[in-house]
């Protein structure tokens, strides 16, 4: 007997197979809690990882595990000269613009429904 496949599982595994770039950054679900702190954070607020992962309300082994990532994207920047190691949302960078704007655009839609 032939076994069925679920078109829609296919197209999840394709899709976890070859990610966009937003996908890969999104595929853990502790990032979108990173970034969500960063955004709310007052302009060059300073974390190192344990206050990153207190705001975050994720481990710091978590944060330590995103960190090469988020420096890596330019979303985070280290601050030279500072031990342990801390670290700044850095707005002008690209990656970090358009979160912003997406976070703006996702704000201005107004509230939306879970249902929706």
């Amino acid at each position: 007997m032939a076994e069925t496949t679920d078109p829609d599982r296919e197209r999840q595994k394709f899709r976890e197979s070859y990610p966009s770039g937003f996908m890969a950054v999104m595929k853990n679900e502790s990032i979108a809690y990173i970034l969500d702190a960063l955004l709310d954070a007052p302009p060059h607020r300073e974390f190192n990882q344990s206050e990153l992962a207190r705001e975050a309300g994720v481990s710091r082994q978590t944060v330590n595990r995103h960190l090469d990532l988020l420096v890596g994207l330019g979303v985070l920047e280290s601050v030279s000269e500072t031990s342990p190691t801390r670290y700044r949302f850095d707005p002008k960078s690209d990656v970090s613009s358009a979160l912003i704007r997406l976070e703006g655009a996702i704000n201005a839609a107004g509230p939306i429904s879970e249902d929706a």
